[in-house]
């Protein structure tokens, strides 16, 4: 593979060679189809709180980085939650009951799901799953709409702000002493004790069913923005940067991507926080195989400190991504300060800190002469039209604050 390191500015990316070879059989993409992602919207299409979220247009800041576009499909208005995953998690719930009702999702809405006489067919189910906030918001919200329940374990270090949020959805909610992945192996463990349902969004041996229904759940999102680009009539993204924890959410996107595009696609760059860098460590090693990054995954970016790749996005990743880069957190807080401040006439994006740090790697890479080889083998230049997806709002607002009110993690040059 080929790799350089940055190291005046803590930035590591390496481009990945799979993504330009066809000699050999790459993971299909076809749960991502056009036909699938019509039944994921439809579906969501189907809740009250439903409306498609904003797609930002920075033309100020276009001008200001030197590239034709810059979209910012802004996921913090996203069912009221301040994030995208909500999309994944009711997808997974609705599918599982559809199973329970041995029904196709095409014929279940919110409110059949919600009917007496489903209820009463369905009894009780408890869904289970582990989260640093977003995800088991999602969960929570989900079940509570639907009339189920639903149990949340996080790791340590999650935001008491988070936790609260989610015990708002009904859930019972709390906070491990454990790392992200070993509170995934809580959760599944707890699921098999008490015959509740899990529900996560990182795909092991044995396990993959549901966290390919939540990497379809996505789908609406990204269907959304191509929907909301081409009404601009400025020309499709050649590039698109996608942040990764498991990766799900990037191979989601990824795949839908491949699916709608096929060789022509945006150039896909991936990014991940330098404490959490499983995807970059495992392009490096080169071998094919998805590689772990054990440790505290202390990172500001707490929906990406995840250190295991899910195995229903690895292949995806690993196949057709051109590029993996591993950011240091001031890389986040960076985007986060240009969304919050607009240039001009620009829209002012309210982006946390999993949600910014593709716009603040961009701005790095347009601006600071020292990552040119890195820009150069990017082919960023005037002619880029970027698709960056703000995943989360201000998740965390006492953080938030500190980020961008008072300067924390300032730039690194």
């Amino acid at each position: 593979m080929e790799t350089s390191t940055l190291t005046n500015a803590g930035i590591n990316y390496i481009l990945n060679e799979n993504a330009g070879k066809s000699d050999y059989e790459k993971a299909s993409a076809a749960f991502m189809s056009q036909e699938a992602v019509e039944k994921v919207r439809n579906f969501h299409a189907s809740f009250p709180e439903y409306k498609v979220t904003p797609l930002q247009s920075l033309a100020e800041l276009s001008k200001q980085l030197g590239v034709s576009n810059l979209w910012v499909k802004d996921e913090s208005y996203r069912f009221g939650l301040n994030a995208f995953k909500v999309l994944g998690g009711s997808f997974a719930v609705g599918k599982y009951l559809a199973g329970k009702l041995n029904a196709d999702i095409s014929e279940l809405s919110f409110e059949k799901l919600r009917s007496e006489q489903v209820k009463a067919k369905l009894g009780d189910i408890t869904f289970v799953t582990a989260t640093d906030g977003n995800h088991g918001r999602g969960i929570a919200w989900a079940a509570n709409q639907l009339g189920q329940k639903s149990v949340v374990y996080m790791p340590k270090g999650s935001s008491e702000i988070r936790l609260n949020n989610i015990r708002k959805e009904g859930s019972e909610a709390s906070i491990t002493d454990l790392n992200y992945d070993d509170t995934v192996r809580l959760a599944s463990q707890k699921a098999e004790e008490n015959g509740w349902v899990l529900l996560q969004d990182t795909a092991w041996d044995g396990y993959e069913k549901i966290p390919f229904w939540i990497m379809q759940g996505y789908g609406t999102l990204l269907d959304e923005a191509m929907e909301q680009i081409a009404e601009t009539g400025s020309g499709r993204p050649t590039h698109v940067f996608l942040q990764a924890g498991v990766g799900s959410f990037a191979g989601s996107m990824l795949g839908y991507l491949v699916e709608k595009f096929g060789d022509e696609r945006p150039m896909t760059v991936i990014v991940e926080p330098d404490k959490a860098e499983c995807h970059y460590k495992s392009i490096n090693v080169g071998d094919g195989k998805p590689y772990s990054v054990t440790g505290d995954l202390d990172t500001i970016m707490a929906g990406l400190a995840c250190g295991e790749p899910s195995l229903s996005s690895w292949g995806i990743l690993k196949d057709y991504a051109e590029a993996f880069v591993s950011c240091p957190d001031y890389v986040a807080a960076r985007g986060m300060r240009i969304l919050a401040n607009p240039l001009g006439s620009d829209p002012h994006v309210v982006s946390g800190e999993s949600g910014a740090v593709g716009v603040g790697l961009v701005s790095l890479l347009s601006q600071n002469k020292n990552l040119n080889e890195m820009k150069n083998a990017l082919k960023l230049n005037r002619d880029s039209k970027i698709l960056i997806i703000s995943t989360e709002g201000d998740t965390d607002p006492d953080h938030y604050r500190k980020v961008v009110w008072d300067g924390a993690y300032p730039s690194v040059y």
